[in-house]
């Protein structure tokens, strides 16, 4: 069964976006006259998804007066410290009513095809503990960082030293079981060690998404993202 519930993360700083965050929050900031925080809601209304959580720090005000007036019914968790992305996540877990659900990245733009929906169609309960969407390095547009993954045949990721040949990057999607951040303590810690754990495990697997993806982290990423959703 698919998850109900999804975590949108938007409570980093958003300091690669220079003077730009300086008044205001990074999932506030324009593309295409539109917040970025509204494009992520609009990959999960398409979806389906009824259960909304989004984590909040910076300038936190603003984006829960633009939530609450775009829909009532979104959950806010409020960091008075960064918890990072394990750390946020398992901060919010009360928050949801399922066993598994969703995340998403909140500075990205996507166009044909939605990850959410590419994540409902690969997840399996029985095989998995955790579901990454992985993007071809060569479609990851805005995205200047080595590659993340190797991916195996039956649908495994493993991490090896030479990252600057991995021929996938996550690209901010993913489903994930609750019950997997019961063996961290609350506070800060990225999932990316809850990954890891995983991967030790085999219960790390994950889909590739061949839409088109924008990494919208830095004022050259919004030119980019308009760029493509123009076309």
């Amino acid at each position: 069964m698919k998850p109900e519930g999804i975590m949108i993360f938007a409570a980093g700083r958003g300091t690669r976006m220079g003077a730009l965050t300086t008044h205001v929050p990074k999932p506030l900031i324009q593309v295409s006259g539109r917040p970025l925080i509204d494009h992520a809601l609009d990959l999960v209304r398409d979806a389906g998804i009824s259960e909304v959580v989004v984590n909040t720090h910076t300038h936190a005000d603003q984006l829960h007066s633009h939530l609450s007036a775009t829909d009532p019914n979104i959950k806010i968790s409020h960091e008075t410290e960064l918890l990072d992305t394990g750390g946020g996540l398992k901060n919010a877990a009360v928050l949801f009513g399922g066993e598994c659900v969703y995340t998403l990245n909140a500075d990205m733009v996507w166009r044909n095809g939605n990850p959410l929906e590419t994540l409902a169609a690969a997840w399996n309960d029985e095989e998995m503990d955790a579901l990454l969407c992985l993007l071809p390095r060569e479609k990851a547009t805005g995205h200047k960082s080595p590659g993340d993954f190797f991916l195996e045949p039956d649908g495994r990721i493993t991490r090896r030293g030479d990252a600057e040949h991995a021929d996938y990057i996550y690209c901010g999607a993913q489903i994930i079981r609750l019950s997997v951040l019961d063996g961290f303590e609350p506070g800060v810690f990225s999932l990316n060690a809850v990954w890891e754990h995983l991967i030790e495990r085999g219960r790390l697997k994950a889909v590739v998404h061949y839409g088109n993806w924008v990494d919208v982290g830095t004022p050259e990423g919004i030119g980019l993202a308009e760029l493509e959703i123009a076309r």
